[in-house]
């Protein structure tokens, strides 16, 4: 199958049949290998995009659970270009959309036109840096586009009148966060997703999906409703953690009842 090079098409895929489901995980945790076969069996189960996390020493945007899971990767030295040789043995068997999540100084330490240029050729979609503002998303837009590479951007509950500026120019999906604070999962989400997520539409025809705090198939459910799609990290990076090498089936069964709950939000 050959595959499109415009990384914002592919990403556009994964929001075409309904609502989507996202799942995140931590490469390298716990091991390179496990994370390979976690893709391909998250993908069976259901997930129409994933985040592949780059472990970071200091990810400011993470909590317990991640921040965890990465120093478990570096821990066993997995490194940047483990990781794309990963993605590379990854597209040889799967097409799903793929989205890297790491921070800037992972790319800026790698060399910014060579990280993009890395991350094309393996087979990545998309970029999120969580701890980037919009206005100083510049130092990596050139590069993302040279290399067909989609610069994810995020809105907060905070961002308010900037809601509208940044989804103008947003790429592949908006990434709608749900609560202030880290990551992490929450007993309950109080944020007014449906009017984040209506300024985006009155400027932006944009798919807008979910994140942080969901851990549940009914807060995925429930957040997807208001949106175009849910997306889960640390009720999975959680189970990776606690199973070990034995975490596919648990992280797949997980991803399974996510994506049903997702789907009964879909109006025919």
């Amino acid at each position: 199958m050959n595959r499109n090079q415009n990384g914002e098409n592919n990403i556009r895929q994964a929001f075409l049949h309904g609502k989507a489901f996202i799942p995140f995980i931590t490469c390298g945790d716990p091991s390179l290998e496990v994370t390979e076969r976690l893709v391909y069996e998250m993908e069976k189960a259901g997930a129409d995009l994933i985040e592949l996390g780059i472990p970071f020493s200091d990810p400011t945007a993470e909590g317990p659970v991640i921040q965890e899971a990465d120093i478990r990767a570096l821990s066993k030295n997995v490194t940047t270009d483990d990781i794309f040789q990963m993605v590379k043995n990854i597209r040889k068997n799967s097409q799903v959309p793929l989205v890297f999540m790491t921070y800037a100084n992972v790319v800026f330490s790698y060399g910014t036109g060579r990280f993009m240029e890395k991350a094309a050729d393996c087979g990545i979609d998309g970029l999120i840096l969580p701890d980037v503002p919009f206005e100083e998303k510049g130092d990596f837009t050139d590069a993302c586009n040279t290399h067909g590479i989609a610069l994810i951007s995020m809105i907060a509950p905070t961002s308010h009148e900037r809601i509208q500026m940044i989804a103008k120019e947003a790429k592949g999906f908006l990434y709608c966060v749900s609560s202030l604070g880290v990551t992490g999962t929450r007993s309950e989400i109080t944020t007014d997703i449906g009017a984040m997520v209506r300024l985006v539409k009155e400027v932006a025809d944009i798919p807008c999906a979910v994140g942080f705090g969901i851990s549940t198939p009914d807060q995925a459910a429930e957040m997807a409703a208001l949106s175009d799609g849910a997306i889960v990290g640390s009720a999975l990076v959680k189970l990776c953690g606690e199973y070990g090498e034995n975490c596919v089936p648990h992280v797949a069964d997980a991803v399974r009842q996510m994506k049903d709950a997702v789907k009964k939000c879909n109006i025919s």
